[in-house]
């Protein structure tokens, strides 16, 4: 299969050399996601009570969400910025620097004073910090999705993308863990100095993230557009010139993994503690059992796309996801700890079985000189609707009268606007 304006992998790729890069793209992807989920779980549990102090807990819950919603705003910024600098210097560079920004922003937020410390300039600190974390995820799923699928043979692009996309439930493991360990100190030294623990936590893990980008080898696919002079001056622009309708199914293939993922570990961790009054340990730990799930049926995505086609199973997740979004919510208003457990599950795993074979379903969509610029772009457009999503969730519950029925429709509209993604990326790459 051909891609439109793409020069020819070459004809022989080394397995183990592939493995070698998607296993360095998984622990630096990890590493920037446990970075960026520690802020959706504090956004949940800490934010509201610390920075925006002020406020009634309804009101504060949503500035909360709104912060946490900021970093989305500014993803489509990073994905220009990086898209560029990677269909331009190469993919190496371009992940490098990206993994270092959210580290020293991470950081960072693990440092910031609270409002009770420095008044007004605390939450707008942490908006700043959180535009910075935003930016540096704009380039970065995108950039290693790119070099794993540059790198792979064509007969394990799908099995080696799926590897890619194990930094996703990691990275839940890591960051849930983390906030499970801190949460059973005394509630007043969790917040005085425990939640800032699993923050400070990514300068250690930055440091072995740059190492293990250092040692791998650019994209050959890359080197062979800077050895032919193929390489656009202006990557974005000829985005918009060249492909427009794809960038658009982009942004629909990618809608529910980003939305509805933070959907599951952001909004519905606090619907469960705050609206439902479940423990928010449980709801924590419930995630956790979830990212486990996760890693299963990330592995199964992409074992089922190497026969079916990535854009098949894109749709699959995204009807799957509709069809159980109000049992997950039914789960959740059973106040039963078992059946809450099982909500988070069942609603992750619908959700991921579309999100694990984004990498190749968005991939194969553009030519090589256009495609960090086209992943980034079409997958950060959609966090700046999918980041607002459980902002949006928290708010149906005003005009829901508190009812679930709200969030479950919300939850519902994204996965079957990602099935139709997915029937359209399946129907261009078939005619490529």
């Amino acid at each position: 299969m051909n891609e439109p304006g793409a020069t020819q992998a070459p004809a022989q790729l080394s397995l183990k050399a592939a493995r070698k890069v998607a296993l360095a793209a998984l622990v630096g992807t990890a590493m920037e996601w446990f970075d960026y989920y520690l802020f959706g779980l504090a956004a949940a549990l800490v934010f509201n009570r610390l920075f925006f102090t002020e406020l009634d807990p309804q009101a504060a819950a949503l500035a909360a969400f709104a912060t946490f919603g900021v970093g989305f705003v500014a993803r489509p910024l990073g994905a220009v910025l990086f898209g560029s600098l990677g269909d331009r210097i190469g993919r190496r560079p371009t992940l490098i620097l990206s993994v270092v920004l959210i580290g020293v922003a991470t950081a960072l937020i693990g440092m910031l004073p609270d409002f009770y410390a420095i008044g007004i300039v605390a939450p707008i600190m942490l908006v700043v910090l959180r535009l910075l974390q935003g930016v540096a995820v704009g380039g970065e799923w995108s950039g290693a999705m790119t070099m794993a699928v540059e790198h792979a043979p064509p007969a394990y692009r799908n099995r080696l993308s799926a590897l890619v996309q194990l930094s996703s439930p990691i990275a839940t493991l890591l960051s849930s863990g983390a906030f499970t360990l801190v949460l059973l100190l005394p509630p007043e030294s969790f917040d005085a100095w425990g939640w800032r623990l699993p923050f400070l936590a990514a300068l250690p893990l930055l440091l072995v993230a740059v190492f293990l980008r250092v040692g791998i080898e650019e994209s050959p696919e890359f080197q062979r557009l800077v050895a032919t002079g193929e390489r656009v001056r202006v990557p974005v622009i000829e985005l918009f010139r060249r492909t427009p309708g794809r960038l658009g199914i982009a942004i629909l293939v990618s809608l529910l993994g980003v939305g509805g993922f933070y959907f599951m570990n952001t909004f519905l961790v606090n619907f469960g503690a705050n609206e439902r009054g479940l423990d928010r340990q449980l709801m924590v730990n419930a995630t956790l059992i979830a990212a486990v799930v996760q890693v299963g049926v990330t592995l199964l995505s992409g074992r089922l796309a190497e026969r079916f086609g990535p854009g098949r199973v894109t749709s699959w997740g995204g009807l799957a996801t509709a069809l159980v979004a109000f049992p997950v919510f039914w789960l959740i208003d059973s106040g039963s700890p078992g059946a809450a457990i099982a909500a988070v599950s069942l609603g992750l795993a619908a959700v991921i079985l579309a999100y694990g074979v984004a990498g190749p379903t968005l991939a194969l969509l553009f030519p090589t000189e256009l495609r960090y610029s086209g992943v980034s772009l079409g997958y950060n457009l959609a966090a700046v609707v999918g980041g607002f999503l459980p902002l949006a969730a928290q708010a149906s519950l005003g005009w829901s009268g508190g009812g679930s029925w709200g969030p479950a429709i919300l939850f519902a509209v994204f996965g079957l606007a990602t099935a139709l993604g997915g029937a359209l990326a399946r129907r261009v790459v078939a005619h490529d």
